[in-house]
């Protein structure tokens, strides 16, 4: 209540759906490996901060200018702000709220990780999981070089800087796929790795699927920018 739909076109309920499907198989694949398995409060505390991590794209009911997304630079601020009035109304217990908050906050790209107070391992590992599943979950997503023009389009309302049209905003993409690893490798100490054996226990695929298809899309990507920047929108038509 007193919200409006979300509409945003890159940061949608799809985009949610695929960072809590991630974080879910990481979660199984760490438990698989671990004979001291994370704690089940917390798990739950993970897939509800998982589900919240990106409302603060919402607008309020009486915010009709423009959409959610001139909210970019402070959404996740906004989407911590309207998970703690969330709890509140309902009674939760404030070291509940503070335990999203903190995972919340791995998702956020200038945030300072090594600087959030977790209050357990289990709490840290979980709040890398969440960092890491918004991103191997968008990129892995079919349509995510389709979605990035939408992206584009979000960061010219949110007034972001560095990005001079969508063809710059997809070959950037392609530049920055190197540092992308590296924060999944070493800012979220690795906890993608969780993903493979979560697929070689499950599914009895001894490949981790995310890299597979974030692979093929970074490659795709260069293929169609390269080949002639022109007509590179006659290539991403995946979206239906």
């Amino acid at each position: 209540p007193g919200y409006r739909r979300a509409n945003t076109k890159f940061h949608d309920k799809k985009h949610t759906t695929d960072a809590l499907l991630a974080i879910s198989r990481l979660i199984d694949g760490y438990n698989i490996n671990h004979a001291d398995k994370l704690n089940v409060h917390m798990v739950k505390l993970a897939l509800i901060a998982t589900i919240f991590h990106d409302v603060g794209y919402i607008q309020t009911i009486d915010d009709v200018t423009g959409t959610g997304a001139k909210y970019t630079l402070s959404h996740i601020e906004r989407s911590i702000n309207f998970l703690e009035k969330y709890y509140h109304k309902l009674n939760f217990i404030k070291k509940d709220f503070e335990s999203m908050k903190n995972m919340v906050n791995c998702t956020g790209l200038n945030i300072m990780l090594n600087k959030i107070k977790f209050s357990s391992e289990d709490e840290k590992i979980l709040g890398f999981m969440l960092g890491t599943a918004d991103l191997v979950g968008q990129m892995s997503a079919r349509t995510y070089l389709e979605k990035l023009l939408h992206l584009y389009k979000e960061f010219k309302e949110a007034n972001i800087y560095g990005y001079e049209s969508e063809f710059d905003l997809l070959k950037k993409t392609a530049e920055f796929y190197n540092a992308t690893l590296l924060r999944l490798k070493r800012d979220l100490h690795n906890v993608q790795r969780f993903s493979l054996i979560h697929f070689q226990t499950r599914y009895k695929i001894n490949q981790d699927l995310y890299s597979i298809a974030i692979d093929r899309q970074i490659d795709y990507l260069k293929k169609i920018l390269s080949a002639n920047p022109k007509t590179y929108k006659t290539q991403l038509k995946r979206e239906k």
